[in-house]
């Protein structure tokens, strides 16, 4: 490290040198950054505590001695242990929501969130009149907080099996300010929620299929396996949902749920329910939406 510390001087210098590096161990992304030079650029300047969006000004200039070892032990970090970026900085971004994360939970990321600033439009009605909403497998919050944001009049249910994750997500309702809007509840799914019922229910369950599970790289083991593990098909947690939530939902509601690569299987496992899948930018096929109605007809 010394060799190194001493060799590499600008910020230039040391994203050359981590780009290479990265390529070089083979590194999985997907947490956040897609690819070697974002997520080089993103650690650099996260641990040099610079604008996130400013990298050209910096370029040249030079790193003191003590700048030179944390950054090379945070990049030793990236490569030798696989950790994700997220878990280092302990930070993810949503479109411009920041959360804190740890190993305790999923690093955000999900489609779902794009969804939300439209509202889910036209499927939902106009956000002043969603009164009641609810998000399981919650994780960090991260959805929970974006649905109080896209919804301002309802009052927001957040839900994990999880008490670690449930730890984090009221570190993160804290930090924006929500704890008389989101109330966080421990429960499997809709077990313990009896009685209550909404006018929008979201989910980003656990729908990793056990071969694909076999198959991850060393990045995404670090994450919580509860969080990813969806049984054989994927499709545990989902069949749970779906199954539950008429009872949970107001005559009208409307369950929207992300299944990632799990389209097929969800068509396949549920041949007569009238899903809506929705576009995002970058996806047609990872989220779908349906109505109370039609799930009690697709029965």
């Amino acid at each position: 490290m010394n060799t190194i510390t001493h060799d590499l001087e600008t910020l230039r210098d040391w994203l050359r040198y981590a780009v290479s590096r990265f390529g070089e161990a083979g590194l999985a992304f997907g947490h956040g950054t897609t690819n070697a030079y974002d997520e080089a650029a993103y650690l650099l300047l996260h641990a040099l505590h610079l604008p996130l969006d400013r990298l050209e000004p910096f370029f040249d200039a030079r790193l003191t001695q003590a700048e030179r070892t944390q950054v090379a032990q945070l990049l030793e970090r990236r490569i030798d242990r696989r950790v994700p970026a997220a878990y280092l900085t302990h930070e993810a971004w949503l479109g411009d929501f920041r959360f804190y994360v740890d190993e305790r939970v999923l690093i955000p990321r999900s489609f779902i969130a794009e969804l939300l600033p439209d509202g889910l439009a036209p499927y939902v009605g106009d956000a002043p009149n969603v009164a009641t909403v609810l998000d399981l497998c919650t994780g960090s919050g991260c959805l929970a907080i974006l649905l109080a944001s896209a919804y301002p009049a309802a009052d927001v249910d957040a839900v994990d099996v999880a008490t670690d994750a449930l730890a984090v997500a009221q570190r993160n309702v804290a930090d924006y300010g929500l704890a008389d809007r989101i109330n966080l509840i421990r429960s499997d799914l809709f077990a313990n929620l009896a009685g209550k019922s909404y006018d929008l229910v979201i989910s980003n369950p656990p729908y990793v299929t056990s071969v694909a599970m076999a198959a991850l790289p060393a990045e995404y083991r670090h994450e919580p396996r509860l969080a990813l593990a969806g049984g054989e098909d994927g499709l545990d947690a989902v069949r749970t949902i779906l199954e539950q939530a008429p009872r949970f939902l107001h005559p009208g509601g409307t369950l929207v749920v992300e299944v990632g690569h799990n389209r097929p299987g969800v068509e396949l496992a549920f041949p007569k329910l009238s899903l809506v899948w929705l576009e995002t930018a970058t996806d047609a096929d990872s989220v779908f939406l349906v109505k109370r109605e039609d799930l009690i007809a697709g029965r």
